[in-house]
């Protein structure tokens, strides 16, 4: 398949025809009605800190709150989908804007109800209140943000200044890396690329056009240092300041109370995963070995080995994920096929639409999926992976917007398990050599979110730190982003063939803190899962599904009893591991038996 090759776009005419429609401009005004609506009720309650509304209007209040917060999500998924996939849209840019504000008001009602919350007797409310009773643990976690909050006013303007500060910055860098084109020669040709598919030649078999696309994109990175310097610093210090009038230790402490798990539970987590950087090494020096190479480069990462690539084009991926979805369950398979039936994956690389992968919920039990297909089994990987955050969605349909709250680390937990059904699929029934490229493909995969994702929390710490003090420059992010990764790359890869400008490359730097660690807390936790499914097919599979349903209702260590797990002591997380170090086995073993050379 080449880089060029059709795909689908998705299709969003089924929730309105277009942007200037009517019936979407309907959509808008009903909103912004709503939060009319909205704001009166809560002066009349008195829902605010110290107000006078009481126990008896508890119901009324979160329900209203549910209500319009369903109908602001198709609006705001709606727009996204034309943003992130061609970011010079000026109309969608502008209702996005629009829209932008209506969140504004509706972040203002949301700290005006955990304030008023923590005022309550939360005993009593829950005695009383069937609504509470099944809003237990968004009620429990409101009374706790009530304890974070500055003052009203402070709250309302810091709701107000984020529309001109952190989203703001967040969607420069948006519209400035989607619209990067870099020129590259190619054969005595020079090619102007946007910045996604020159990234995608990562992938390439040539290592030599991979090191060139590599050298291409670090110097366009170069390029636009100082508007992305900018804007990751003024991101970290306005979170930094907010985090320190709400009283918090640090952008971490808050990061983890949002992600539903606690300090013991991220220490275990990074001790396991430190402890086993040094198998991590071992598979890249294996893989440098298949590619016949002294040692790896960051742009040798991906490169693919193996004779089956081939086999992957989209149409024969979402053949292969359909097929393994199903030998799971007919449910999961069914849904899959909905997906390529009704148009809800957008799969195109092209100019102006953001680099990467990702799922959104729409409307009820639908979602839309963005990635940019490549040909390899990676991109096989990272289809089921969105479609198991679809599928989530899917298992979450009928619970109000407050019970779908999802923090970071359960976000990960369906995708992951997805994952994992369609590589062990390859691993019993592939050929050999298609046992070798999906084995190497998962170990890159495993590689990136445990040692990658390690590399950019402690950049995104050291960050912190410095930010503390003052601005840092483009050249001091480059060094610490270096440092990070040979901390946790090590010798696997050679010292100058790092990439110093991953963190202008990667856009979840430019949120508020550590979009990092629950991607690798889904990955083991996805494994650690998996395991006790294989040990008791049939009853896991209800107990899942009520699982998914039920993750933004309790913490993650609460969900994980559930099913025998203790995620707060390194034990369980070095037994996920050990399923890693299993496979970096057996893959040594291949190549040091000559079952792979380069494609």
């Amino acid at each position: 398949m080449s880089l060029t090759e059709s795909l689908p776009r998705w299709d969003m005419q089924v929730v309105f025809p277009s942007l200037q429609s009517s019936e979407f401009n309907s959509a808008v005004e009903n909103i912004e009605k709503g939060l009319d609506s909205l704001e009166e009720l809560f002066e009349a309650r008195g829902i605010y800190k110290g107000g006078t509304g009481g126990i008896e209007v508890f119901d009324e209040v979160l329900n209203a709150y549910n209500k319009l917060a369903e109908q602001i999500r198709p609006v705001n998924a709606y727009i996204h989908a034309f943003t992130s996939t061609d970011s010079r849209d000026e109309t969608a840019s502008a209702k996005n804007s629009e829209v932008d504000l209506y969140l504004a008001r509706l972040r203002k009602l949301s700290k005006k109800y955990a304030a008023w919350v923590g005022g309550l007797d939360l005993d009593r409310l829950l005695e009383v209140s069937l609504v509470a009773q099944t809003h237990e643990y968004a009620v429990t976690k409101a009374k706790i943000v009530s304890e974070h909050q500055m003052s009203p006013e402070e709250e309302s303007l810091a709701s107000d200044m984020e529309i001109t500060g952190l989203s703001a910055w967040s969607k420069l860098y948006d519209n400035t890396t989607s619209q990067l084109t870099v020129s590259i020669e190619f054969d005595g040709t020079t090619q102007d690329m946007p910045m996604s598919l020159l990234r995608s030649l990562a992938y390439d078999p040539d290592r030599s056009r991979r090191k060139n696309a590599f050298e291409a994109e670090l110097a366009a990175w170069k390029k636009v240092e100082v508007p992305l310097s900018a804007a990751m610093n003024s991101i970290k210090g306005e979170t930094l300041t907010l985090c320190n009038r709400r009283g918090w230790e640090s952008p971490l402490d808050e990061t983890l109370f949002n992600t539903n798990i606690d300090r013991q539970t991220l220490d275990a987590m990074m001790t396991a995963a430190r402890e086993s950087f040094p198998d991590f090494r071992r598979y890249m020096r294996a893989k440098a070995k298949a590619l016949g190479i002294s040692k790896m480069a960051f742009y040798d990462l991906f490169a693919p080995i193996g004779e089956s690539q081939a086999r992957w084009s989209y149409s024969k991926a979402c053949e292969f994920v359909a097929e393994q979805f199903r030998s799971y369950s007919d449910k999961l398979g069914d849904f899959a096929e909905r997906n390529y039936k009704e148009n809800w994956i957008d799969a195109e690389p092209r100019p102006g639409k953001v680099d990467g992968a990702y799922c959104m919920g729409l409307r009820r039990d639908e979602s839309r999926i963005l990635m940019n297909y490549k040909p390899s089994f990676g991109a096989v990987s990272t289809l089921a992976h969105e479609l198991g955050h679809g599928y989530h969605n899917y298992c979450l349909h009928g619970r109000t917007a407050t019970q779908r709250a999802l923090p970071m680390t359960l976000a990960e937990t369906a995708s992951i398990f997805c994952e994992t059904i369609i590589r062990q699929a390859v691993v019993k029934t592939g050929t050999a050599a298609e046992k070798f490229v999906v084995l190497e493909a998962s170990l890159q995969g495993s590689c990136q979110v445990v040692v990658d994702i390690s590399s950019r929390f402690l950049f995104e710490s050291s960050m912190f730190e410095g930010r503390k003090k003052r601005e840092l420059s483009a050249r001091e992010m480059c060094e610490h982003m270096r440092n990070a990764q040979l901390n946790t790359y090590g010798d696997g890869l050679a010292p100058d063939g790092l990439h110093p400008y991953m963190w202008a490359a990667k856009g979840h730097y430019y949120g508020r803190s550590f979009y990092n660690f629950p991607y690798m807390f889904g990955l083991l936790f996805g494994l650690g899962l998996y395991s006790v499914y294989q040990q008791d097919p049939e009853p896991f599979k209800a107990r899942y599904d009520d699982l998914l349903s039920s993750t933004g209702m309790a913490d993650a260590a609460t969900l994980g009893r559930r099913f025998g797990i203790d995620i707060t002591t390194p034990e369980f997380w070095r037994s996920s591991l050990h399923q890693i170090r299993a496979d970096v086995d057996e893959f040594e073993r291949l190549v040091d038996e000559g079952a792979a050379h380069p494609i």
